[in-house]
């Protein structure tokens, strides 16, 4: 089964695609769905130390992404920015569904991201210890906060949630 998965992340050509493939895992995994979300792209800064790769605000319906992560994994190890981004946006849809401890929501995303794309897997690999990657994920040294995070909305994100036809 875990093939099924790795390879639909592999082919996933989209923010999209990636979040269609970790609402399926989770409603797999967790009994659990949330429709209606919408993904923003922010530039949250940098944070060496305390890295800041998204978050989800209680109440609301929108996954904020740091688009500064993507564009240093671009620049640094371009095979890890699905597995970062499934990873994130795992983390991120856990929240969005009530799950607010951050050490249940952790270890939720390393069990889910385990069994579906194996031990080895890198998304595994960052869910085990995202503090490996820090240097492929923040620009070293450097630590900025945007006076405008500048938040673009990710169109045809939460697939699933569509209620008419186009």
């Amino acid at each position: 089964m875990s093939t099924d998965y790795r390879t639909r992340l592999d082919e996933a050509k989209s923010l999209p695609d990636i979040f269609e493939l970790v609402k399926s895992l989770v409603l797999k995994s967790m009994g659990k769905s949330r429709g209606g979300l919408m993904l923003g792209m922010a530039n949250l800064g940098n944070h060496p130390q305390g890295f800041f790769g998204g978050f989800f605000t209680t109440g609301t319906n929108v996954i904020v992404l740091n688009k500064i992560p993507l564009q240093r994994i671009k620049e640094t190890r371009p095979e890890l920015y699905k597995p970062y981004v499934f990873h994130v946006l795992l983390h991120e849809y856990i929240h969005s569904l009530g799950y607010l401890d951050e050490a249940d929501v952790k270890s939720k995303v390393f069990a889910i991201t385990r069994e579906a794309l194996g031990e080895e897997h890198l998304a595994a690999q960052i869910a085990a210890n995202a503090n490996e990657f820090i240097k492929h994920l923040a620009y070293p040294d450097v630590t900025w906060k945007p006076e405008d995070e500048g938040l673009e909305l990710v169109q045809g994100f939460d697939r699933s949630s569509v209620s008419y036809i186009a």
